[in-house]
């Protein structure tokens, strides 16, 4: 079992390929800041910091990626004018084994699961959650693309809490420039399986970019999208759009 070491440099056009696939044999811990806008009646805005640490594990012809996110979320009280909490999420594991050796085409294939690690009511679900996730990538000459699929449902936790029933899907179409700059887009687009009809999804439509930059010596992914909810659910609230910055460090072989 050989966890990848910190040592080599790579170019930045090597980096950003590796840093845009979620079952890379690169070790990178992602801040991603996701900024909701226009929340309820009264325009509120959420905002959510996932502190994503990935971390590949080689078992011969195989790689095990176990990628964490811890959410930092201020949820604002859409009842009132003012006011709101802020603390801790519920936690997500996700491990992949993928093979090392797969073509053109790779995948990643393993467990999701959902931890109520959330510091109040308003910021998690109070359930336990488990599910399947499915990845596949293909990185033909400056392109990466690949989509990850998966579903959480309630397997335990408080009574009193609704029951979990969650579905996500994530498309990723990524163009690679030279120096490390890069256009990327990647909506997440769920569904709540446990809603009613026409408040069950919510699909995003947007863009952005980023460039693989360095502070010293230590690579860092650089990126801001901006997404638009073309499809939202008909009476929960919703945010009009989002934008997501995020700061990537990396630590390749």
């Amino acid at each position: 079992m050989v966890v990848a070491p910190c040592h080599a440099q790579q170019s930045e056009e090597e980096l950003a390929k590796k840093s845009q696939n979620p079952i890379s044999n690169l070790i990178s811990v992602p801040f991603q800041n996701n900024t909701n806008f226009g929340i309820g009646s009264n325009d509120k805005t959420q905002n959510v910091l996932n502190i994503q640490p990935v971390i590949p594990v080689n078992f011969g012809k195989w790689n095990l990626i176990s990628r964490t996110i811890v959410p930092l979320i201020y949820q604002p009280d859409l009842s009132q004018q003012s006011g709101g909490e802020f603390g801790l999420g519920d936690i997500n594991y996700t491990g992949f084994l993928s093979p090392v050796d797969s073509g053109s085409v790779t995948w990643g294939v393993g467990p999701t699961v959902s931890l109520p690690t959330a510091s109040d009511d308003a910021l998690g679900s109070g359930k336990w959650g488990l599910g399947p996730s499915v990845v596949v990538i293909t990185m033909p000459g400056k392109w990466v693309i690949g989509a990850l699929v998966n579903n959480l449902w309630s397997v335990g936790g408080d009574n009193d809490d609704p029951d979990v029933n969650a579905f996500l899907f994530q498309y990723f179409i990524n163009y690679n420039f030279q120096k490390g700059w890069y256009f990327t887009t990647a909506p997440i687009i769920t569904a709540n399986w446990e809603a009613t009809s026409g408040n069950k999804w919510l699909i995003p439509f947007g863009a952005g970019g980023g460039k693989i930059t360095r502070i010293g010596k230590q690579p860092i992914n650089l990126s801001a999208q901006v997404y638009y909810n073309a499809v939202h659910p008909n009476s929960a609230p919703h945010a009009d759009w989002s934008l997501r910055l995020q700061a990537q460090l990396l630590f390749p072989k």
